[in-house]
């Protein structure tokens, strides 16, 4: 039995992170497919929702004010969902300027400042984007491009994740997010990506329906309510938006523990996800989204699996496995580790010293 249980645990592993990016390299190859862009300028509308971003929100005006895209064809509109840090004071003195602004007193989430927002737009493309991100001059330009092609109901770009020197990170944040980009990818060639980059997406307005207030991964639940519908949703590394890497490790755990909890809730407000003859990507999400729920469960079973297994190759796969977990230990206790006291510098002035 615990055998059993190893070599499904440890197949599921293997499938989802090695053997399921090898299939899509091998099927996007034969595909063949080649998404059509043609330059075109029909009316956006550009929606950003906000909460407490009083240290973002002039550089993301200015961003937007920025961008390569006819101004009289690109509505601004920013969503204040309740600030109480002063951002609404700082975003006001912009609508002299064009900057839309769709206020509510009370904090109600990001999808009904998302709602409130959508239900002000004029433009035939709603371009979604976060009050952090930085977009690419040409970013809007580009996915728009996309939507030429009238099979398409939703484009989203490419988030570039960079370090403190303002190159793309290539730790191990970067790395994993430089991985799940080239899956993306290769699902978009194939027919649609399971999702969307919430700094940068863009959907037919037409195609838009009111989330229910709880949502917690709008990215999510808006482009597969438009693949489901009949469209595609496709990936353009084109258009860019910019990040920085969180500095603090608990910010990052927080983003997953909200990714896995949003995709448990998307799976409820759209069970026809889990039905093949509903869901034309149903062999891409079940590989790539729910093989990702699975595995914190495989990954327990697969270490107390091996704990009844000590022989042979077992043996070494529990040494490598406690070996794993003792690093992402060490690495935790490391990164959580309070900051040492810094020692009195014997070469400062008496004067300098803070009078007690």
């Amino acid at each position: 039995m615990a055998e059993i249980v190893f070599w499904i645990s440890f197949s599921l592993v293997a499938y989802v992170y090695f053997g399921y990016p090898f299939m899509l390299l091998a099927w996007s190859s034969l595909s063949g497919r080649a998404d059509a862009k043609a330059s075109i300028e029909p009316a956006v509308s550009l929606v950003i929702a906000a909460y407490n971003e009083r240290e973002n929100i002039e550089k993301k005006i200015a961003n937007c004010l920025d961008l390569d895209y006819p101004r009289q064809k690109l509505q601004l509109i920013l969503s204040l969902d309740g600030p109480t840090d002063g951002t609404e004071v700082l975003a006001w003195k912009y609508a002299p300027r064009g900057i839309e602004i769709v206020y509510s007193p009370v904090h109600r989430g990001k999808a009904a400042a998302l709602n409130a927002a959508v239900a002000e737009a004029r433009g035939e493309i709603v371009v979604f984007a976060d009050a952090r991100q930085r977009l690419d001059r040409s970013a809007v330009r580009e996915l728009v491009a996309n939507f030429s092609e009238p099979s398409v109901g939703a484009a989203t770009g490419e988030l570039i994740l960079c370090d403190e020197t303002g190159k793309e990170a290539s730790d191990g944040v970067g790395l994993y997010w430089k991985y799940e980009k080239k899956i993306r990818s290769m699902e978009s060639r194939i027919h649609s990506l399971c999702g969307a980059t919430g700094a940068i997406h863009a959907i037919r307005r037409e195609m838009f329906e009111p989330l229910p207030e709880d949502t917690i991964l709008d990215d999510m639940l808006i482009p597969m309510r438009i693949l489901v519908s009949g469209k595609r949703v496709v990936f353009d590394p084109a258009a860019r938006a910019y990040d920085r890497v969180a500095a603090v490790q608990q910010v990052e755990y927080s983003r997953k523990v909200r990714t896995l909890t949003g995709n448990y809730q998307l799976m409820a407000i759209m069970p026809e996800l889990l039905l093949p003859w509903r869901n034309p990507v149903f062999f891409q999400f079940i590989s790539h989204k729910v093989g990702r729920l699975l595995m914190p469960y495989c990954l327990v079973a697969l270490l107390l699996s091996n704990f009844f297994l000590l022989h042979g190759v077992y043996r070494i796969s529990l040494l490598l496995q406690t070996a794993w977990y003792l690093s992402a230990l060490v690495g935790f206790a490391i990164a959580h580790k309070p900051p040492s006291p810094r020692a009195p510098d014997p070469l400062a002035p008496a004067g300098n010293k803070e009078s007690a």
